[in-house]
């Protein structure tokens, strides 16, 4: 399989790009500064391309069969002006002339609904990390609409807080809403839920939460 990545030079991006080569797929990375992407390795090709460019960006895109995304907001700053949202309708932008339909991003388990007995514990929890951060799920809520209005068959994937650990394989997801008690995923294994949805056409155009 063909995929394109954006977002390669972050957390997740980086786990995406190094999981998917290993499972043989040819990977085009897609960054802004390709100094940063310290991966090489045969099937990888670099595309350097900011994201202001949509016609730039849909002949990196053409032939691919999936668009893979860990583009987002580093910062609360970043939340405030709509950074997941920009970037990502630039890239539904380029996907419609590129011929792509496929396209996984990452959001964030706040926007998802709890689950039928969620811990009271838990929704006092998850409440106030949706109040401190906001602007940072303001954003992915705009980033969703543009999915939702688009003509893609995208899946917004959403973890809880992301941990930096090796890929373990062994994580819950639920469509449409979270796991119960999601509290936190490593990177690896968000990188390894997303690849392994590319193929998944019961998530088209779906959410799903994934947690350990």
């Amino acid at each position: 399989m063909k995929l394109a990545v954006f977002g390669a030079t972050g957390g997740v991006g980086r786990e995406i790009v190094r999981q998917a080569l290993a499972a043989g797929h040819d990977v085009t990375a897609v960054v802004r500064d390709p100094a940063r992407l310290q991966i090489q390795g045969p099937g990888l090709a670099v595309r350097r391309s900011g994201l202001d460019d949509p016609a730039a960006l849909a002949g990196a895109l053409a032939g691919h069969d999936a668009v893979l995304s860990g583009l987002g907001a580093r910062s609360r700053a970043d939340a405030a002006g709509g950074i997941a949202a920009t970037l990502t309708r630039a890239v539904l932008a380029a996907m419609e002339p590129a011929g792509v339909r496929r396209l996984l991003v990452v959001s964030a388990a706040p926007l998802g609904t709890p689950p039928p007995g969620e811990p009271v514990v838990d929704r006092i929890v998850g409440a106030l990390v949706k109040s401190v951060f906001a602007p940072v799920y303001a954003d992915l809520a705009v980033m969703e609409s543009e999915l939702a209005r688009s003509g893609t068959d995208w899946t917004s994937v959403r973890p809880p807080m992301l941990k930096n650990r090796p890929a373990t394989g062994r994580y819950r997801t639920a469509l449409d809403g979270n796991p119960r008690s999601a509290r936190t995923i490593g990177r690896a294994d968000v990188a390894h839920a997303m690849l392994s949805l590319v193929d998944a056409p019961d998530t088209h155009r779906r959410a799903v939460g994934v947690a350990y």
